[in-house]
């Protein structure tokens, strides 16, 4: 297979120039990404020491590393000597002629040209400043939750990093969501401080954002008997509103008294940092909670600076010039990664707003802030192949890499990039998750890239691929993605945390975590992916296809695959772009049914076709017959069903697992609806459910 993208110089790239460190360091001959790739999740006391050295880890590292005989359940704590923040080494750039941040909102009537905001450097770091001494000011004390409802916006970057700077731990939730969703998720970490806003910016409307505030305040002094104090960054609304509650404070008024005060500054001025323990709680991301209450994810400071500095600086080579974007809500652990790339000097671009709505409002942007680093979702890359052709419409010439995570990227959306948005691009498919906030393969400049693969196992995390039987998986033989070593990114817990609640509590969340990532295989972390390692090829070790969620693999007749297997075959034949343009089929979701008692199940394919479009038998036919040549006659679904919608959650991934349970008989109520951003079709599925289980009696 020849690569879609190649290098020009790969020993120029900085993956290079720290393989090139480590040799001198440790008087070794290392001479490939592999070479590098194996040295790293070997040795991994002695690499995470040269990542700390390499990116210029602001505060005292000390001798420990890590116990490198450790197995991953120990979950062992790493670089015990250590004090940092993750925020001062955020701010370590002041300049006030580089844009830090730049806030773009998607245009709507009363506002068709919305200005940028832009916060330089030495603006944010004095924001920062004047936001500490207002925590501070509000008693707030290191351990304390700091929680956000709020859209992508500067206000937003700045809370979380006076958070993290005095030693509170961040909790955010996406505008989007609804109240009930982010008060299941708030009332376990119950926050003292909630930053929120008036107003959200979405398909060209402006929606007011207070009344769920409200209804959000009322839930938690209900269940969780709390009254946070409330920050509003005001946009639309005046005291005057109904909306609006005497006791909130606006955010001009909050900072005010932050620059009054002047606390938690040393006698030079500078922020007096919270330097603590490496292994310090940073911030609480949330599971998504589709069937079940969301599950509090605990990351540590230390092993997120570390990690996001390997992944940002080391492998995927991004420069202080580097303009970053990355669509997301508050509530998608890629805000999180994007933030963290404050650590390089890059200036990044907030947006909040609709991606879709316009096709070509995020296009435009590359072209007038000259971004270089676009990120988005395989989801946004599908359906912009429905009609949209970037590259007729814009120079984008700074553009140098793209990243898409959030479900697989199909084959043909591959060669949908490199033909209608840039040729001469890395397209990086990454992958990783909430779970460790971070990647496990992704982007590597020194690396090619490989038509429907993401590039590589990253360093220092030491992937494998088992068979159900728990035994290594051959290369290009599917199977359960692993993780062999510990890594500083494994989560410290689940909440609460020793020391946080009570004992009760605190072993029922110990239990959790070891159920989450440690029950499926002995002595591994399970991340639940369904991969395929590919075999080594220009010396990358193997890049990596994904095939779907484990809990959503499917296993007819005892054979398993992924659903992404035939995601690949509705995307190549069947979409817009494809030569079957009399059927089109807009969007797919693929399941297993049980059969025969649970012992057994078939496939079933529902499919949403453009408007006015009805699944015809010739149709199924055609379906059918791609999928028996282009996979195998196991593949094959046993029945193919037309549906109105296909149900995502509010990150835009696919809800395989709960249209599973509910085919099978679970009712629509066990269901998470505040997870989901259309949960009024599953009501269509249950009826659907009902007629396919009395197919098989």
């Amino acid at each position: 297979m020849e690569p879609l993208y190649s290098p020009s110089a790969p020993d120029n790239t900085r993956t290079y120039r720290f393989l090139r460190e480590v040799n001198a360091r440790h008087g070794l001959t290392l001479a490939s990404y592999l070479d590098l790739y194996e040295w790293s999740t070997s040795k991994i006391d002695k690499f995470w020491s040269a990542v700390w050295d390499e990116t210029g880890v602001v505060g005292t590292k000390g001798g420990h590393v890590v116990d490198p005989t450790a197995l991953p359940p120990a979950n062992p704590r790493w670089f015990t000597e250590a004090k940092l923040n993750w925020a001062e080494n955020m701010l370590r750039c002041r300049s006030p002629d580089k844009t830090a941040l730049i806030e773009a909102i998607e245009p709507e009537p009363s506002n068709p040209s919305p200005a940028f905001r832009r916060v330089s450097y030495a603006e944010l770091y004095v924001l920062v400043a004047d936001l500490v001494s207002a925590f501070l000011a509000a008693g707030l004390k290191a351990g304390d939750r700091v929680a956000s409802y709020s859209s992508n916006c500067i206000e937003n970057v700045a809370a979380c990093l006076a958070s993290s700077a005095i030693g509170c731990i961040w909790v955010s939730a996406a505008a989007d969501f609804g109240p009930e969703g982010v008060l299941e998720r708030f009332e376990q970490v119950q926050p003292s401080l909630i930053i929120s806003v008036d107003s959200v910016i979405y398909n060209a409307k402006v929606h007011p954002h207070l009344p769920k505030l409200r209804a959000l305040l009322a839930g938690l002094h209900e269940r969780a008997q709390i009254k946070p104090k409330v920050i509003v960054a005001r946009r639309q609304t005046t005291d005057a509103s109904p909306d609006w509650d005497e006791n909130w404070h606006t955010w001009d008024d909050f900072v005010a008294q932050g620059i009054s005060q002047k606390l938690g500054r040393t006698p030079d001025g500078e922020i007096d940092w919270f330097r603590t323990d490496f292994n310090w709680p940073l911030w609480i991301l949330f599971s998504s909670g589709t069937t079940g209450r969301p599950k509090p994810i605990v990351h540590r400071a230390g092993g997120m600076l570390l990690q996001m500095k390997k992944e940002l600086i080391i492998c995927a080579d991004l420069q202080p010039e580097d303009v970053f974007f990355y669509y997301t809500t508050t509530g998608w652990m890629m805000w999180n990664w994007l933030v963290s790339a404050l650590t390089i000097g890059c200036t990044l671009v907030l947006y909040d707003g609709s991606p879709l709505r316009d096709p070509s409002y995020l296009w435009r942007l590359v072209d007038e802030l000259g971004i270089s680093i676009f990120g988005t979702s395989a989801k946004y890359i599908d359906q912009l192949s429905k009609g949209y052709k970037p590259a007729a419409h814009h120079a984008l010439a700074t553009l140098r890499h793209i990243y898409s995570t959030g479900s697989p990227l199909a084959p043909p959306l591959f060669d949908f990039v490199y033909e209608h948005i840039k040729k001469n691009v890395i397209l990086a498919s990454i992958t990783g998750g909430t779970d460790i906030c971070s990647l496990f393969a992704g982007v590597c400049t020194a690396l090619p890239v490989f038509r429907g693969e993401i590039q590589c196992r990253l360093l220092g995390m030491a992937v494998a691929v088992f068979t159900p039987a728990g035994i290594p998986a051959k290369p290009d033989e599917p199977g359960e993605l692993v993780c062999l070593k510990p890594f500083p990114c494994m989560p410290i817990g689940f909440w609460p945390l020793p020391g946080f609640g009570p004992e009760e509590a605190v072993e029922a969340a110990k239990l959790r975590y070891r159920q989450a990532y440690f029950s499926e295989f002995e002595g591994v972390w399970f991340h639940g992916d369904h991969v395929i390692l590919t075999r080594s090829r220009a010396g990358n070790g193997g890049g990596l296809i994904m095939l779907g969620r484990s809990d959503g693999v499917l296993n007819p007749g005892g054979v398993r695959f992924g659903s992404a297997e035939i995601y690949d075959v509705i995307e190549l034949c069947f979409a817009p772009s494809s030569s079957h343009a009399a059927h089109t089929i807009v969007d797919s979701l693929v399941i297993g049914q049980n059969i025969t008692g649970g012992t057994d199940e078939r496939v079933i394919l529902f499919v949403k076709l453009l408007e006015g479009q009805t699944l015809t038998e010739e149709l199924e036919k055609r379906i059918k017959a791609e999928v028996r040549s282009r996979r195998s006659a196991r593949h094959v679904p046993a029945r193919i069903v037309q549906v109105r919608d296909i149900p995502y959650t509010v990150n835009l991934k696919r809800v395989e697992v709960p249209v599973k349970k509910i085919i099978n008989g679970a009712p629509v109520s066990s269901i998470n609806p505040a997870t989901l951003r259309n949960p009024e079709c599953l009501a269509e599925y249950e009826t659907l459910g009902k007629q396919l289980r009395a197919e098989i009696l």
